[in-house]
């Protein structure tokens, strides 16, 4: 579900009516709970967090005029999905979220190697997902980044 939009306000008002208000929510509590130096952009037709060229100018190894892609949420066909790269890298992060996650969502986590997929936007953990969002700093992903991509 590609959707052409200059900015997040601006993907989110052309989202059906009840998705609007699930995609907000997520936006908000990403902004809120995201440590300092990670920056909003659309980023790969997403929604996207990310560590801008200011911070860290080698930018993304795939495509370096971008910057340094973190985190996404986007509105697919069937499902509203978090793409967390932190997780997708760091495998205690990763089983700290498994762990955690049935202790807010009583339906089964469908996720793949970054991707969370929530099929039912009234089960998204937003709690959970604060809590992820503040588990690793911008220095420690550059450091997880560059471990894992130079190392």
């Amino acid at each position: 579900m590609k959707i052409e939009a200059n900015n997040p306000i601006d993907y989110i008002s052309k989202l059906p009516e009840e998705r609007q208000v699930a995609m907000s929510r997520l936006r908000q509590t990403i902004l809120d709970n995201l440590p300092k130096g990670f920056e909003e952009t659309m980023s790969y037709g997403m929604i996207g967090y990310v560590v801008p060229h200011s911070i860290y100018p080698d930018g993304y190894h795939c495509t370096p005029e971008l910057p340094l892609p973190f985190m996404s949420i986007a509105s697919q066909k069937n499902f509203i999905a978090l793409y967390h790269m932190g997780i997708y890298a760091d495998k205690e992060l990763y089983d700290w979220f498994v762990a955690e996650y049935p202790k807010h969502v009583k339906t089964k986590l469908d996720m793949g190697k970054s991707c969370i997929r929530f099929k039912k936007i009234e089960t998204i953990p937003y709690d959970l997902i604060a809590d992820l969002c503040t588990r690793m700093t911008v220095k420690q992903w550059i450091e997880l980044y560059e471990e894992n991509v130079k190392g």
